[in-house]
């Protein structure tokens, strides 16, 4: 190119950057040609060598004046990329999408050869007048050349946006807020974070991606959006959106009360779980769990051994007449379908036994007796404890709200042999979480069942039945025994605490011959169960995790 060349482009560029009409580019690009040579760019011969940096310059304000004088002139816009359609398709989107009135640009400069490879690079600065405001970014593309030495801008999404994909495209209007903007809080106004509860980083995550949010408003700006016209992310934000809030039923003070409660020395790291509950509507106010078996506090369900005998005693009390007082001999061995039952070395053989002893002590074989003489073997279905589970303390499929998922029971209904026995001090196929034992002590506590909710306002579903006055009295006085009572299995963990307070302790068998300590208990306030994985009785695991829990809400 000559050197008056040269001058007359720096010319026309000048002349756009100063609002130069667009004609005045058409004569650029003519000074631009070699005489006598191809008139029009040939994509399918595409030299290696970039064009200079001058053409590139040159090239770039050609398509971007065209762009820049409206919908009328993207097919010129067009003819100079190496994709007329293509382009022209895509400018319109652009210009539909943002509601565009009016796109201007300046500070066109070569900026040297492409990434990758065989172009120049131009950059350039955008201002333009969309839905909601004046966006302004820089921009940047790339010029290629064929054989013939004739440029053109190499089409790509990113010439209209800089992070523009393909499948993508730009929509100004309302821009909403994320989850991740979404506060969550506890039930006064506290707000709930996962680096404060670890155990709630997926609940919460949950939570702000399934509930239902208060008080946010979207804001105003440009938004990437997918194929779909689904946010992928925000350009341009003119006015900020208002975080939502979601309110839960967790209590924040008792939240951190139970995330400590998890290394306290006795459960010796072990994998442990923890719910609390509030008996009189059923509110969850606290969850928490360690360890590497997941959420044991509302999902993973285990054995739950004698903790199990809450549910037992009901059924016994409801379905076979019986009361706290009725015999059920505590034998050192329980014959049951031709297995062998046991208790722990430090339960006395005692043939006068009454049920509320057998409680208290946790006595295994007057339980054996009682639930498969009384109920298997003399009339009543099989079903009896699976009846009492579901129809008196509204087991079931339980929708807690925000999406979070909590696994059901498992108490089978077509045991055979020994599991037929097992079942009633909570082995065989049996399988809990502390959130539904924890909703067993509120129960018994509050004398009906309020389904857990994790969030205010969810449905909650009913028990079939009522939970009989008696039958509610007699648990209590069986529940306050094992805490009470100098041989109560609870006693030397809760004995000390104030108030009324009921428990059941628990140690499963598991399928590799160990344990698992549980404890289930309520105070005048709450209702708390633990699990620990490993532990080797309920009361010297699980029941130092209770102890914290009502000891925080004591009276």
């Amino acid at each position: 190119m000559n050197k008056g060349a040269k001058i007359a482009v720096a010319s026309v560029v000048a002349a756009m950057l100063a609002g130069g009409g667009y004609a005045a580019f058409n004569i650029g690009h003519a000074l631009l040609g070699s005489p006598g040579g191809p008139a029009t760019f040939n994509a399918s011969d595409l030299s290696t060598a970039p064009p200079s940096s001058t053409a590139a310059q040159a090239q770039a304000t050609t398509f971007l004046q065209a762009w820049q004088a409206g919908p009328g002139h993207y097919a010129d816009a067009g003819k100079a990329s190496d994709s007329p359609l293509t382009t022209q398709a895509a400018l319109q989107k652009y210009h539909d999408g943002l509601g565009l009135t009016s796109v201007s640009f300046s500070h066109i400069t070569a900026t040297g050869t492409s990434s990758a490879g065989g172009a120049e690079t131009v950059g350039f600065d955008v201002s333009a007048q969309v839905k909601g405001g004046t966006w302004t970014y820089k921009g940047s593309l790339d010029v290629v050349q064929s054989g013939n030495g004739k440029t053109a801008v190499r089409w790509a999404p990113s010439v209209l946006y800089p992070s523009l994909a393909a499948g993508q495209s730009l929509q100004a209007g309302p821009v909403t807020t994320s989850a991740a903007s979404t506060t969550i809080t506890d039930q006064n106004g506290a707000l709930l974070t996962a680096a404060q509860f670890p155990s709630l980083g997926d609940i919460l995550s949950t939570i702000a991606q399934n509930g239902t949010a208060a008080g946010g408003a979207s804001g105003t700006g440009v938004e990437v959006v997918d194929s779909s016209g689904s946010n992928v992310s925000a350009a341009k934000v003119f006015s900020q959106p208002k975080a939502a809030t979601i309110r839960t039923t967790i209590d924040a003070t008792l939240q951190a009360r139970a995330e400590a409660a998890m290394q306290l020395p006795q459960v010796k790291g072990k994998s442990t779980g923890v719910v609390v509950v509030r008996p009189s509507d059923g509110h969850i106010l606290a969850i928490a769990y360690s360890g590497g078996v997941g959420d044991i506090a509302i999902n993973n369900p285990q054995a739950p051994g004698s903790s199990m005998k809450i549910l037992t005693s009901a059924a016994l009390f409801d379905h076979a007449g019986m009361s706290p007082s009725s015999t059920a001999p505590c034998s050192t061995e329980q014959t049951a379908a031709s297995e062998q039952f046991h208790n722990e070395q430090d339960v006395p053989n005692n043939p006068n036994a009454s049920l509320i002893d057998d409680f208290a002590r946790s006595c295994n074989t007057g339980f054996i007796w009682a639930g498969y003489d009384k109920l298997v073997t003399h009339g009543q279905p099989s079903s009896a404890l699976a009846d009492e589970a579901t129809n008196v303390f509204g087991f079931g499929s339980w929708s807690v709200g925000g999406g979070v998922q909590t696994a059901d029971p498992k108490i089978p209904t077509d045991e055979q042999g020994g599991d037929n026995a097992a079942q009633f001090i909570g082995q065989g196929r049996v399988v809990l979480t502390p959130l539904l034992l924890a909703s067993v002590a509120a129960t018994v506590q509050h004398g009906s069942f309020e389904q857990p909710i994790l969030i205010p306002g969810q449905k909650q579903t009913s028990a079939p039945a009522s939970l009989s006055g008696s039958t509610d009295a007699y648990l209590q006085q069986m529940m306050r025994a094992v805490v009470r009572q100098p041989y109560g299995t609870a006693n030397p963990v809760l004995g000390g605490l104030s108030g009324t307070v009921g428990a059941k302790t628990g140690t499963a068998e598991t399928p590799n011959n160990g344990t698992d300590g549980w404890m289930t208990a309520y105070n005048d306030r709450i209702a708390v169960s633990s699990v620990v994985i490993g532990g080797s009785s309920g009361a010297g695991t699980a029941g130092y995790v209770v102890q914290k829990l009502l000891e925080a809400t004591g009276s």
